[in-house]
């Protein structure tokens, strides 16, 4: 008897899995524009800090700014719960592992305080910073009137799967049509890691989307769910329906992969395979000015019935410039992630991001192996 399979499956593709094909020109890396849009706003690198706790407060929100990218506040955080949400933190990094996961679930428990949103929205503003905050879709639209009314200058919505058709018994699901017209800042979506979901949620007006299920390093829903599709591929899809949308409407949708980033190399590939920009979450954590400490934890590890997410120790390795700009001593591509960028994008001949889109990129299960003996047995 012929052999039979339920469902087929598709081979999809991670960071440590592609390499971007050299340009047949080159140009200088000087000569590289990194910028990236969202609505209205332009920002001089494609870096986002993701709405971690342990990455993003109001002043790194503002560090992020001089940095020319942007940090993103979590609006349903510790900073909205607590008058001194930098007690809380303190509680949180100084805590054993075998016990932070309980007090998570205890400090998240905390009620969400109107009026400290609009103070956070302040104090990232009162930094001369374009303001970025993000709620999850259950909030969104009680909360973010409040945010955009004391100043906030873009909204993400975010939780891990995010669709334009939600079914739900207990809530009615958020139309990102009547939320554009009513905020009327620019809007961005996630998350999602396919063409379909994609192609949908820019039919609703918004005005970017998040790219990623799971592939972050303080983020367990892989592992408790199953659910996720690698980072290269997810982007390709989502980026193929922006590219479609774009043909069809002549609106273009910002597409920004979030998660799964370690070196520049990543986000260089990231970029390659479609997006217009990057949402690091542990790299940012790992700066001297992040409010974690050296340490960072996924907003779903806070859910009081499944967890998914943990509080890693990812040490304090260096400052916001240096992970931006450098200078850096260190080889392994964590460091001046911007000019990792300009150097790939000049190898491949590319004056912009989108330029970038077009760069050829193979499989290539051997590229960061290969010739690569010395180094694999330090």
């Amino acid at each position: 008897m012929a052999r039979r399979l339920l469902k087929e499956l598709e081979r999809s593709y991670g960071f440590d899995e592609v390499a971007i094909v050299p340009g047949d020109i080159t140009i200088n890396p000087e000569m590289a524009s990194t910028k990236m849009n969202i609505g209205n706003f332009t920002f001089e690198a494609p870096i986002l800090a993701s709405a971690m706790d342990g990455a993003v407060s109001p002043k790194f929100a503002g560090l992020m700014h001089e940095m020319g990218g942007l940090g993103v506040l979590n609006a349903e955080g510790l900073y909205t719960r607590y008058e001194d949400p930098y007690s809380v933190l303190e509680e949180i990094t100084s805590m054993p592992q075998s016990e932070v996961t309980k007090y998570l679930q205890q400090v998240y428990t905390q009620p969400i305080q109107d009026h400290l949103i609009g103070e956070r929205v302040q104090e990232v503003k009162s930094s001369g910073a374009v303001c970025a905050v993000s709620f999850t879709p259950q909030n969104t639209k009680r909360m973010s009137p409040m945010a955009v009314e004391a100043g906030a200058d873009i909204i993400f919505v975010q939780s891990t799967v995010t669709t334009a058709r939600h079914m739900s018994r207990s809530y009615k699901g958020l139309i990102f049509s009547e939320l554009i017209e009513s905020l009327k800042v620019p809007i961005v979506v996630g998350n999602c890691v396919s063409y379909n979901v994609a192609q949908e949620l820019m039919e609703t007006g918004i005005d970017g989307i998040l790219v990623g299920v799971g592939p972050g390093a303080a983020c367990t829903t892989r592992e408790v769910t199953g659910v996720g599709v690698p980072q290269v591929t997810a982007t390709l899809e989502c980026a193929a329906a922006r590219e479609d949308y774009y043909q069809r409407t002549g609106k273009y949708i910002t597409v920004i992969t979030d998660g799964g980033f370690r070196t520049g190399g990543d986000v260089c590939k990231a970029l390659a395979s479609g997006a217009d920009g990057v949402m690091l979450g542990t790299p940012f954590a790992q700066t001297e000015e992040a409010p974690g400490r050296g340490y960072n934890w996924g907003m779903a590890n806070a859910n009081p019935e499944l967890p998914r997410g943990t509080r890693i120790k990812v040490g304090t390795k260096a400052s916001v410039r240096q992970i931006m700009y450098g200078p850096t001593s260190v080889t392994d591509g964590t460091q001046n992630l911007v000019g990792a960028l300009k150097v790939s994008m000049g190898m491949c001949g590319a004056y912009t991001i989108r330029d970038f889109h077009k760069s050829e990129m193979i499989v290539a299960p051997a590229i960061k192996t290969e010739g690569k003996y010395f180094q694999l047995s330090d």
